[in-house]
């Protein structure tokens, strides 16, 4: 971090800049402030980009979808002006070093700290693929390394210097050579696999230090990425199952981001993410800042003579925003005793609204139309994308600030305790706003099940946290009372209306009696068996691919490929997972099934586990509506 020289400009559109960070391939980062305090890094692209037209489209282009990426491990991008005679844009101000920074002042990162910089990269590449971009340059400077996780930045905006090729009008490759994918090396379309592949590669970075696919002249390495085999062997043996899918030649082969989170499971609250020697240079940073805002600004040149306002000597602090779901889940759910129920046709019924039954049907990422929340913005349809069927992020841009993208998250089933928030009339409904932080979250008890939810949630750093929220819960409950809202396909053999407790039944104890369940989703149900254990089931959407790439063995029951997986949990606890596709949705995604067995009590060895399990999935298989 540098002082601007005092010839520099003094302000890029309504930012003040106050220091230079550093410079890249496309342009030169700056330190900015904005009128309201907030700290920004304006990126102002280089002299050789701002006189080509098509350029200046495509950036315009990009910098659009890029404002609707919003997330707890993203630099979410406030401004931008593609107009301007040296195009720009600023993002939410980071302190903390690039990963490049971190491991070459400080070591490679230990095993437990890259686990944690993979969780944060594949939720990142989840809200920026979900915003329907490819990041493209995912390499070790485009990662900062905060006190509490990884962020990563310019994602999309390579897009811009392409034109349509992996090469610029100069012959210059846009993108790390080391970090590509090989279908970008050898300029072929690139797909979101191909940031999963930039991932792979970063991960052995940060573990050895060194890229999997050496150093030496650029054609070299692209070689080695297109055909030679990633060097692996520094790469801690726990990590390796990770990354070597993740390095796979073939797209299709790689793990999805979420694959990943699965594979790595939750990141426990309140670690330390980093080594003390990368925390240090994070204070580092942040003592710097507070150093730069501290010195006497010269003024812009153009005004020198005037008169100089006071300048602000304090810290200001830097909140990114992010788009938490409040999903606050509560243990105490309906639980009933039901027979064995035989299958029932998978056409919707007519229902009266706010029942299980009707919300089932409901697509949550298609219940905001685009103007139907004119108070605080218009509302972007989400994409499809793999994930659970009652929730959804849509992002929106608010009116009253054209520059910021927000999201809110809807949920039509949603466990969230309630305790303390007294009800407001909306519409001549009863609504709650349950405020945690800067997360707030509208709430309506569902009435046939009132101890769950129908919410949506949104966080705002400043300003009415509630507000989004308080407009979108009000559509949402008119479109589903009118019954506008919009429902998924009627397909034959979709299992996406099933009440899968009544449709699968209740399995039989050892006892003889019928097990109990527990609703605690529109598209799950968990029976409890005494003297046996756990059965949880759950329908989402998927993406039908190869789960043998992330350690899953592939088998048949009752004729039906499955995957199935033996693990460990916390406290020596083993169970069985056993994943299964339903039926193809489109080209992309599928509906998709998961049984999940924990034995209880504990049995002594593992042989039974999975036979238990596939025998349980029979039965589900045997019940479920015939795909045509």
């Amino acid at each position: 971090m540098k002082p601007l020289n005092p010839d520099e400009p003094r302000h890029v559109g309504r930012y003040r800049l106050v220091a230079a960070l550093g410079e890249g391939g496309m342009g030169r980062v700056l330190l900015g402030v904005s009128p309201d305090g907030r700290l920004v890094a304006v990126k102002q692209v280089h002299p050789g980009f701002a006189h080509d037209d098509g350029f200046r489209s495509r950036f315009r282009r990009e910098v659009q979808t890029s404002r609707m990426v919003s997330g707890a491990y993203t630099a979410a991008v406030m401004d931008a002006d593609p107009d301007a005679s040296t195009p720009w844009l600023a993002s939410v101000f980071v302190a903390g070093p690039s990963l490049k920074e971190a491991v070459e002042a400080a070591g490679p990162l230990p095993p437990a700290s890259v686990r944690i910089l993979a969780a944060g990269l594949a939720s990142a590449l989840t809200d920026i693929h979900r915003a329907g971009l490819i990041h493209r340059d995912l390499k070790p400077s485009n990662v900062l390394l905060t006190d509490d996780g990884a962020r990563v930045i310019d994602f999309g905006i390579a897009r811009a210097a392409e034109g349509g090729s992996e090469l610029t009008h100069t012959g210059s490759i846009i993108g790390s050579p080391g970090f590509m994918s090989p279908e970008q090396a050898d300029g072929r379309p690139v797909t979101p696999a191909s940031d999963v592949f930039s991932l792979g590669g970063l991960l052995v970075m940060a573990a050895t230090g060194v890229a999997p696919f050496g150093g030496g002249s650029t054609p070299q390495v692209l070689y080695n990425v297109v055909h030679g085999r990633p060097n692996l062997g520094s790469v801690p043996p726990e990590l390796r199952r990770l990354v070597e899918p993740c390095l796979a030649k073939d797209p299709v082969q790689r793990p999805t981001p979420a694959q990943i989170l699965d594979f790595l499971g939750p990141v426990p609250p309140g670690v330390t993410p980093w080594p003390p020697a990368v925390h240090a240079l994070i204070g580092a940073q942040k003592s710097q800042v507070s150093q730069v805002l501290a010195l006497p600004q010269p003024p812009p040149l153009a005004t020198a003579k005037k008169r100089r306002w006071p300048l602000v000597a304090a810290v200001v602090a830097v909140v990114a925003i992010i788009g938490a779901t409040v999903a606050l889940v509560a243990a105490n759910s309906d639980r009933s005793n039901a027979g064995t129920a035989p299958p029932s046709s998978t056409s919707p019924p007519k229902l009266e609204p706010f029942t299980p039954a009707d919300l089932r049907q409901i697509d949550p990422c298609k219940i905001l139309p685009p103007d139907s929340m004119p108070g605080t913005g218009t509302v972007k349809p989400a994409d499809p994308a793999a994930g659970l069927l009652d929730q959804c992020s849509l992002s929106f841009v608010e009116t009253a600030d054209k520059t910021r993208s927000t999201t809110v998250d809807v949920s039509l089933y949603n466990p969230i305790s309630l305790d303390g928030a007294d009800p407001t009339r909306i519409d001549g409904r009863d609504v709650f706003f349950k405020k945690q932080g800067s997360v707030c979250a509208a709430a309506f008890k569902i009435p046939t099940a009132p101890k769950n939810s129908i919410t949506a949630s949104a966080q705002r750093a400043s300003g009415d946290s509630c507000e989004a929220p308080r407009e979108a819960i009000s559509v949402i409950l008119k479109e589903i009372a009118a019954g506008t809202a919009e429902r998924f396909p009627d397909v034959p053999g979709s299992a996406m209306y099933l009440d899968l407790c009544r449709e699968i039944g209740s399995p039989t104890s050892p006892t003889g009696q019928p097990a109990g369940y527990l609703n605690t989703q529109l598209h799950e149900c968990q029976w409890l068996i005494d003297g046996t254990g756990s059965y949880i089931i759950d329908l989402s959407t998927g993406t039908g691919q190869d789960l043998s790439v992330d350690g899953q063995r592939p088998t048949e029951v009752a004729g039906t490929k499955v995957y199935e997986q033996l693990d460990d949990r916390e406290g020596g606890t083993r169970r069985c997972t056993i994943t299964w596709t339903h039926r193809k949705i489109d080209a992309y995604f599928t509906e998709e099934f998961r049984l999940v067995f924990t034995p209880d009590p504990q049995p002594p060895d593992t042989a039974g586990i999975c036979l238990a399990a596939e025998k349980f999935v029979g039965s589900v298989l045997s019940r479920l509506p015939p795909v045509k």
